[in-house]
């Protein structure tokens, strides 16, 4: 079992930053492929970036890439995304997933634990 805690958001004004952190419970962690995902209310969740277990293979969305970035460390089974750049369409709870094998998927329904999620807030 993988248990997973989000921390890190917040209320940041447009062209800000955050980072998020998400926290694992359980040795099976370092096996696990993360993903990051957001929902906004009234939206379906949507895929924001995935990296492998490895941390070699990482895949963002289209409408984050050059603005954010996610690293994991193994040893802390912690996995970090780092947001710059931020727009208020970026606004909205952030959740981080974990599935049980080497590579990242931008499908939600592939992964096998999620957290409770974190609220980013973006203002203009």
């Amino acid at each position: 079992q993988v248990q997973l805690v989000e921390s890190g958001g917040g209320l940041v004004q447009a062209g800000g930053s955050l980072r998020l952190s998400c926290a694992a419970s359980g040795r099976a962690f370092s096996e696990c492929a993360v993903g990051w995902f957001r929902q906004a209310p009234g939206k379906e969740r949507e895929f924001v970036v995935a990296i492998s277990r490895s941390g070699g293979s990482i895949y963002y969305g289209d409408s984050v890439k050059g603005r954010f970035t996610i690293s994991r460390d193994n040893a802390k089974n912690t996995v970090y995304l780092q947001m710059n750049s931020l727009k208020p369409e970026d606004t909205a709870v952030y959740y981080c997933a974990a599935r049980k094998v080497a590579v990242g998927t931008p499908r939600p329904d592939a992964y096998d634990y999620w957290g409770q999620g974190t609220q980013v807030t973006v203002s203009s």
